[in-house]
């Protein structure tokens, strides 16, 4: 993980990843895994982006925040022992996803004024983590 004393990043990062509670808690050998938020839908220099944008932008998401552990996560499943190369991840870390796996769902921003404002979580198996991500999360982009 980059570690930057900018501001801004400090900011774009906290945008991406909310603090809001999921609703739910891993079980067994599960992570779970807050995705990063859409952009919003206006950028900073006044475009108004069209609901298709930010759709595709949700649906080609592969980047999370792991915000949970299941208790059976990285352990041998007979013996309770770690896997021998430890843990693949750890809470805070951030992650490449794959698309088209795990359990999805939403949940809305506190203080939402529309739908659209929601974050989506994700449930999935330990051994179905892709990658930990060393550089910018938020420079990860994923291509149909």
């Amino acid at each position: 993980m980059i570690k930057t004393n900018d501001a801004s990043y400090e900011a774009d990062l906290i945008d991406a990843f909310p603090v809001i509670d999921a609703g739910a808690t891993p079980l067994g050998a599960r992570v779970l895994v807050q995705l990063r938020k859409a952009k919003k839908k206006m950028t900073s220099s006044g475009i108004l982006l069209v609901r298709e944008t930010t759709d595709t932008e949700k649906a080609q998401n592969c980047v999370g925040k792991v915000v949970g552990l299941g208790p059976l996560a990285f352990k041998k499943r007979d013996t309770m022992e770690s896997w021998p190369e430890g843990s693949w991840c750890e809470m805070g870390d951030f992650l490449r996803v794959p698309k088209w796996t795990g359990d999805r769902w939403e949940v809305g921003m506190p203080d939402a004024q529309d739908d659209e404002d929601r974050v989506e979580f994700l449930i999935l198996n330990d051994h179905e983590i892709v990658a930990k991500i060393t550089g910018n999360p938020l420079a990860v982009r994923a291509f149909v």
